[in-house]
């Protein structure tokens, strides 16, 4: 406890990707109180063409009880 799961485009590098989790975890460990040992982060690239459907919709627009950061855009409208 905590996992994160990360949805994005592709195109960041290894290097990248590593150094989102690195920082996500560390804030993770200082704001939730937690060990780093609990922490998860995993990375799920999704094309941009399969974004509204795939993510958007079912995660976002269907899951807004549970989305504490809403994102300003709406790929529908």
């Amino acid at each position: 406890m905590p996992h994160i799961s990360i949805k994005l485009y592709p195109g960041r590098t290894e290097e990248q990707k590593k150094q989102l989790a690195d920082k996500i975890a560390e804030n993770v460990v200082a704001i939730a109180k937690c060990d780093e040992k609990e922490v998860s982060v995993a990375f799920e690239e999704v094309d941009q063409k399969d974004w509204a459907e795939k993510i958007y919709k079912p995660e976002i627009l269907n899951n807004e009880e549970n989305l504490y950061k809403k994102p300003g855009y709406n790929p529908f409208e």
